[in-house]
């Protein structure tokens, strides 16, 4: 059976995950002379957004200059399937808690570390396609150049620098991750 600090800690990371609707899970910034103030991208667990309101347009329009795809937030399946996944963790978080059951919380633990380890490889795939796979009749070719901005981290594009990092939902994330894992240690150590 799960201690009371035990349960309490796997309440909030259940309850947490849901904060992912309501802030971007990832950010990517572009920085550059014709963007002193920068421009970026909000990844959201069910949608992308500019940062500002007219930055996934001015994005997309350099991506064209240069031959990558246009992103198109409605053609990406991952955006559709994300809420359901997370709305599944939420729910089998709020019943191990109720069931107070040690054992399902570990359980629960490595299929959400599965689940992220699969989702940033998703993401760096996605990456990947827009970054390498360009228009070879773009209007601008640099031999040997490819624009993938970063998983993690800044990186210099031709003039712009990128940088890419985890939203405020994608943090709190990282607070339900370490939390359930509190929730394991307390449990272990009152044993």
């Amino acid at each position: 059976m799960m201690t009371v600090k035990s349960r309490i800690l796997m309440f909030v990371a259940s309850i947490l995950l849901l904060s992912t609707f309501l802030f971007p899970i990832w950010n990517i910034d572009l920085h550059a002379p014709q963007y002193p103030e920068g421009i970026g991208l909000r990844i959201w667990i069910n949608q992308i957004t500019g940062l500002n309101e007219f930055d996934l347009h001015n994005i997309n329009k350099l991506n064209h200059y240069i031959g990558m795809k246009e992103i198109q937030p409605d053609a990406i399946k991952e955006l559709k399937i994300m809420p359901y996944i997370i709305i599944g963790f939420v729910l089998l978080g709020l019943l191990i808690t109720l069931l107070k059951r040690k054992k399902l919380v570990v359980v629960w633990l490595v299929l959400l570390l599965i689940t992220l380890g699969v989702g940033l490889y998703d993401f760096y795939l996605w990456e990947y396609d827009y970054g390498h796979n360009l228009n070879p009749n773009a209007a601008i070719k640099v031999p040997g150049m490819v624009y993938q901005p970063p998983l993690i981290g800044s990186k210099k594009l031709l003039n712009m620098n990128a940088v890419s990092l985890p939203g405020i939902g994608g943090i709190f994330i990282g607070i339900s991750v370490v939390l359930s894992s509190l929730a394991i240690y307390y449990d272990r150590k009152n044993k």
